[in-house]
């Protein structure tokens, strides 16, 4: 028996005992797992669909008991207790081994996947693979690849923590709403509609198969040739998703962020929002809050954009050639296109707001101006053959290597138990890029801040998967409008004072930084004194 001096009388139980619900949970659990690993070295693989069913159905179970056990007795209310007392969550030894073993299986997956038991050359498929092909054969029609094994174990992870997510926010709304919808366009645009484009295609009909809600540049070979080719091959349709996707670029996403934020996107569809808000949410409180690295964030994710720019620029320019009779435009059109826009935006930018920006934001915002349209005019008129004389295929392979496999794959999601749950999307993701740089300067989105009531608990500034320091927002009663801000609202969801609101209001008045009075940083009596001549 315990001895009573030994007793948490704490209700975050910091002692971390759970109960035996929570311990057959975890057991079903891990069941369902060990036999995704038996079938990645061949073994029990005699009933492939049987197999598989089991081993989905007691993960699945498993994951619905915990959840249940964690929440679902208990009151309404955000419960983050003992996460700096769990090693899962606070970069113990259980949560450096789950990186370890996430980071290992994505560097798998992306370079390795003859390792899962993809067959290469014609050979059939085995292990992890071909435990997949009887659900892969009745939705499209084919034998698994690892990228489809990757889809449907991505899906059941936003549908499950989904569940965890949605009891542990139970009594707020808005984080319900949100929940509901990642989910439903990660199982439907993402996952289910694209097998089924594919299981239509045949020798006289071909349809591209892609997640609809994607876009450029977060779908960096949006514009590959290889695509615009299989849109146009396709017909009346194949050309309407086509012109779908750059409305989506220059029309869509503008209008619904100006309406609201970028949180229509990073957190009510995107699926690697989606990830991050689901499996990743135990993960939050471990981004990085320092000065630093916002500062790191700001310089990467901006490099990335421009890099992305530069690269399907080169790639479309390559192919586009002289003759317009094949894609409807000719290369130097198209470029002339490009810096047109790019011109447009930088110049209604500085002359309409340019005092929103920071003096580094306007120096480097000039800068990368300055560098493309350069580049492009070396590569129109000075009879360069490759933008930044590197050839566009190499570009591209570059891009897809450093950015769409290491930083979004290998780092973004494998280090969630290290660096938190938005990596990517802090640092690396250049449709958040594009989308904060919209949130900041016209959209109506901001979270509003009641400073007379916080009590400096730094609730919100914990639970900041971007980041933010939000608690210097509160205490200043100053508009919290970042570019980096994904519009989650569990800042506000855990505030215990209701100091925070997500709001869309007036562009008039939104960033109110100037109206700020803080003692310790100016004289107030000087600033009076000014106010009345």
């Amino acid at each position: 028996m315990k001895d009573s001096t030994e007793i948490s009388l704490s209700l975050a139980r910091p002692d971390g005992t759970l109960s035996s619900k929570l311990k057959v949970a975890l057991t079903l659990g891990c069941v369902g797992l060990l036999l995704l690993v038996l079938a990645l070295f061949n073994i029990g693989l005699s009933s492939q669909g049987g197999l598989l069913i089991v081993a989905i159905s007691l993960i699945s179970i498993g994951v619905f008991l915990y959840a249940n056990g964690l929440y679902i007795n208990k009151q309404d209310g955000i419960k983050n207790n003992g996460v700096w007392f769990k090693s899962i969550s606070s970069r113990g030894t259980i949560g450096w081994v789950t990186g370890v073993v996430l980071t290992t299986f994505y560097v798998v997956l992306y370079f390795y996947p003859k390792l899962l038991g993809l067959g290469i050359d014609g050979q059939p498929n085995s292990g992890l693979v071909a435990l997949f092909d009887p659900l892969s054969s009745l939705l499209n029609g084919n034998d698994a690849s690892q990228w489809f094994v990757y889809g449907t174990l991505y899906t059941l992870a936003i549908l499950l923590f989904g569940y965890k997510f949605i009891l542990k926010y139970r009594g707020n709304r808005y984080q319900q709403f949100r929940t509901f919808s990642v989910m439903l366009f990660q199982l439907g645009f993402a996952f289910l509609i694209p097998e089924f484009m594919a299981r239509l295609n045949s020798n006289s009909f071909t349809i591209p198969s892609y997640d609809l809600k994607n876009m450029w540049p977060l779908s960096y070979d949006y514009f590959d040739q290889y695509s615009v080719d299989e849109f146009i091959q396709a017909g009346n349709i194949g050309l309407a998703l086509l012109i779908f996707g750059v409305l989506s670029i220059f029309v869509i996403s503008p209008i619904l962020t100006y309406k609201y934020g970028k949180r229509w996107y990073c957190s009510w569809v995107c699926g690697c929002g989606g990830l991050a808000e689901t499996a990743g949410d135990s993960f939050r409180q471990l981004s990085s809050k320092k000065l630093s690295s916002w500062k790191v964030e700001r310089w990467l994710v901006h490099i990335v954009l421009v890099f992305s720019i530069l690269m399907t620029t080169a790639v479309v320019g390559t192919y586009l050639g002289d003759d317009a009779t094949a894609y409807w435009l000719t290369r130097k059109v198209f470029l002339i296109f490009v810096a047109a826009v790019l011109t447009l935006v930088f110049t209604l930018t500085m002359v309409f707001k340019r005092q929103e920006l920071g003096k580094d934001a306007r120096y480097g915002a000039i800068g990368f101006f300055v560098v493309i349209l350069s580049l492009f005019a070396l590569y129109t008129f000075g009879g360069s053959s490759d933008l930044l004389f590197i050839s566009s295929g190499t570009l591209r392979s570059a891009y897809g290597f450093y950015i769409g496999s290491i930083f979004s794959g290998v780092i973004g999601t494998g280090f969630y138990p290290i660096l938190g749950n938005r990596v990517w999307c802090r640092y690396g993701c250049p449709m958040a890029a594009v989308l904060g740089f919209q949130q900041r300067l016209f959209s109506k989105f901001r979270i509003t801040t009641n400073g007379g009531q916080c009590i400096s608990c730094g609730n919100c500034s914990t639970y900041c998967e971007m980041g933010i320091d939000v608690r210097a927002y509160a205490q200043k009663g100053e508009n919290i409008v970042r570019s980096s801000c994904v519009g989650c609202g569990v800042c506000a969801a855990v505030c215990p004072r209701g100091v925070l609101k997500l709001e869309n209001g007036s562009l008039e008045g939104r960033i109110n930084s100037r109206d700020i009075l803080l003692g310790n940083n100016m004289d107030v009596t000087k600033f009076a004194e000014n106010k009345s001549e």
